[in-house]
Order: structure tokens, then C-alpha cells, then sequence
């Protein structure tokens, strides 16, 4: 085991300097570890919606919101395979902590991508001492998802930033929030703002039903300084060959597939406590014939959605040395196939442990609901209709994916 400590609960940002995993081995030891320390109060902080900033604190000091620096700046680089099946553990025991680093990782990927020598150096170098980054992408004022009114300007010293994002998953925990913004000529780029800036406001207003305590609220920006040397494109990561979008993608698919494994593994404990229904002739609901026909239904769909992500993450890291347009598109495609497939699988799993729990499991104390929750808000990310889409069009007419991060 590592140096990583229990802290008490703390709303303060400044950096400590965090442990520096070594390999994929150190790193799952590690995460196994915390997802058990996590799991103690995830039923009370998601009833009452406790924000983690203890958990999330422990969590960056540990190593574990560095695994994907490369190697050559001091990170473990670990594999794609190792991130996601982390994001599924973490995912499992709290759907809220496991999705609160995916931005931090983009932002990470689309710096390893597009980011200057001397911008990698600086950002990977704070994110080894426990930096923590959140995100301002989406805006909900604008007629659909692909239109961005938050915009940066040149000044004397640097540029401005102004605009308001909304599902800033993460930002209330960050130290720096990477904020998409676009210049006068239409470009995008993605500012890495210090949250101490003068005019940038958190407003801790996410009030999903599900994944509570992401931190997902509004950002808002008033004329906030942001130095050109934290400032680095953003469009180029799509328009070029690069894994930004299947990487990005694959994590949610993280997420999904460990809220399913949960649940199914939740629900085998309550079948044992479960009665059998009246007209199967049995004293125990673990031979109610029924009940083990669910439950062999929801076993084999986790374990698709599982060896899915991991057929996924491996062609991700294939196409990694040298991305290609055809090698970034079976990451894309295989990528899609887990979206779409563990999608269904988190609501169905989710959906089965109340049912199969019966009446007991609707007590709102136990929290079982939470699952489902999770499950439900996370899956409006994307929709699964237009991942199946993608996949038949390319197997039918050849038509590779659109490169973006919704893919």
C-alpha cells in the first residue's frame, strides 16, 4: 500500500504533493482500496446530498488523478483498460465520485494531443502534485449542443473570458476549470482557468435527481484574465487523427458498466434475503425459477458490457503509437458498441435490483434507488439510438463516424 492519507473534510484547494503511482498494478491496488473507503457513507452523502470533498481530496492525493500523464513527464501512462476499469470501480460504489474525474482525463488527453512542450510541462507538472481539473464545456442557452456563445478576447495582458457553462461536472472540487471558448474567428480552444480568478462565479445549482454530488453546476465568467500560456486548441483535437473523442467516450461507458455491476451484485444479496413468490412452490427466493431467470438474463448482459469495454479500451490503446483515420475509427466504432449496449445494461440491472428485491427494496434507507438514478441521469450524455446508428451505417455503407466527443 502507498503514502496517500485520510484528510478531513476540507472545501480548501491548494496543493499538497500527491503520491506518483508507478504502473497499472499500483494504480488498481490503490483504487481498490479507496472504492472500499468510499463505499461506507455513499448512501447517506447521495440522500443528502454530502459533496465529496474528502473523498474526492483523498482521491487526487492518492495518485490516482495522475495515471494518465505519460511517462516521459513523470506519470505511470497507464493503459486505457486500467482507466476505465478504475472509472468502473469507483462508478460502482459511488456513480457520483466515479464520473467527477472524467472531465479532469479529457482535458488531460486533449493537452497530451494539442498542447504546446512548454504548456505539457507545466500542467502535467501541477496534476503530479494533486492538481485537480474540472470542466466548463456544455451550454444549455444556445438552440442545440454544438453552438458555444462563451467567448475569449485578446486584451493587453492576455485574453478575457466571459460566458456562462452549465453541467460543469467536477468544477466545485477543481483547481483549475478547463473552459471551452471560442475566438472571433470561430475557433475553439480550451482555456485552463485558475479558480481563484477575479469574475469567475460557482454556483453549486445541479439539481439532478441522479449523480447528486458531481459538482455538476453553472460557471459563470466576467471578464476572467487567462495568461496565452494556459490556452490550447481545441477543435484540432477532432480535426486531426487523434483519440480524444473514443477516449473521452470510453469512460462514460466506464461509468455505466460498474453502476451495472453494482447493481447486479447488490441485487444477488437481496435475492438471498428476499421471500420467494407465492406461486413458485419453493421456501427460498434463490430457487424461485422466475428469479434466476432475471437473474440469468442481467448476468449475462454485465459481463457482455464488461468484456464490450475491455474489447474497447484495448483498440484504443492499439491505435494509440500511431492514430490513423481507419484505426481511430474501430476505436470509435468499438467504443460505440459499449456506450449503446452498457447503457441499456445499467438501467435494465438497476431496474431488476428493485424489482427483485420487492417491497423491502423500495425503503429508502437501504438507497437501492440510487442506482437506477445514476444510471438514468448519466445515460442522457449521449443517446444510445444514434450509437446503433453509427454502427449500421458504417457496417452497411462504409461511413465512418464523426470524430467529436459524443461519440
Amino acid at each position: 500500500m502507498t503514502s496517500y492519507q485520510k484528510l478531513s473534510p476540507s472545501k480548501d484547494q491548494s496543493l499538497a504533493q500527491a503520491h506518483i503511482i508507478q504502473s497499472d498494478a499500483e494504480a488498481l491496488d490503490i483504487a481498490h482500496a479507496l472504492a472500499e473507503q468510499f463505499k461506507g457513507n455513499a448512501v447517506q452523502r447521495d440522500a443528502q446530498r454530502i459533496l465529496p470533498f474528502q473523498e474526492i481530496e483523498v482521491y487526487s492525493q492518492s495518485g490516482l488523478w495522475a495515471i494518465t500523464v505519460p511517462k516521459q513527464y513523470g506519470g505511470a501512462e497507464v493503459s486505457s483498460l486500467t482507466v476505465a476499469k478504475i472509472i468502473a470501480l469507483m462508478s460502482g460504489v459511488d456513480g457520483s465520485i466515479g464520473q467527477i474525474p472524467q472531465n479532469h482525463f479529457y482535458a488531460l488527453e486533449v493537452l497530451r494531443n494539442t498542447g504546446t512542450e512548454q504548456q505539457k510541462q507545466k500542467l502535467y507538472a501541477e496534476v503530479l502534485k494533486g492538481a485537480r481539473f474540472g470542466n466548463a464545456l456544455a451550454e444549455f442557452k444556445t438552440k442545440n449542443a454544438t453552438q458555444k456563445q462563451t467567448a475569449i478576447t485578446p486584451t493587453e495582458h492576455g485574453f478575457v473570458v466571459n460566458g456562462e457553462k452549465f453541467y460543469c461536472t467536477g468544477s466545485l472540487f477543481a483547481h483549475r476549470i478547463p473552459t471551452l471558448v471560442k475566438d472571433y474567428e470561430n475557433r475553439e480552444f480550451l482555456a485552463f482557468i485558475a479558480r481563484e480568478s477575479e469574475g469567475l462565479e460557482l454556483i453549486d445549482d445541479w439539481s439532478g435527481f441522479g449523480q447528486r454530488t458531481t459538482g455538476s453546476g453553472t460557471v459563470k465568467f466576467n471578464n476572467v484574465q487567462v495568461a496565452a500560456e494556459d490556452i490550447i486548441p481545441f477543435d484540432s483535437a477532432f480535426s486531426q487523427a487523434t483519440l480524444v473523442g473514443p477516449f473521452a467516450q470510453i469512460m462514460h461507458a466506464a461509468i455505466e458498466t460498474g453502476i451495472a455491476r453494482a447493481a447486479f451484485e447488490e441485487t444477488l444479496h437481496r435475492v438471498r434475503q428476499a421471500r420467494p413468490w407465492i406461486d413458485s412452490g419453493v421456501d427460498q427466493a434463490t430457487a424461485d425459477p422466475l428469479t434466476l431467470f432475471e437473474l440469468g438474463r442481467i448476468v449475462a448482459d454485465v459481463r457482455a458490457s464488461e468484456v464490450l469495454l475491455k474489447q474497447a479500451a484495448r483498440s484504443i490503446d492499439a491505435a494509440k503509437p500511431q492514430p490513423t483515420a481507419a484505426n481511430i475509427a474501430k476505436a470509435s466504432l468499438d467504443v460505440a458498441k459499449v456506450r449503446a449496449h452498457s447503457t441499456e445494461t445499467a438501467l435494465k440491472a438497476s431496474s431488476k435490483l428493485i424489482e427483485l428485491a420487492g417491497s423491502r427494496g423500495s425503503q429508502r434507507e437501504d438507497g437501492l434507488d440510487r442506482f437506477w438514478r445514476n444510471a438514468r441521469v448519466h445515460t442522457l450524455h449521449d443517446a444510445s439510438r444514434w450509437k446503433y446508428y453509427f454502427i449500421a451505417n458504417h457496417l452497411l455503407n462504409g461511413v465512418l463516424p464523426p470524430r467529436r466527443g459524443t461519440l
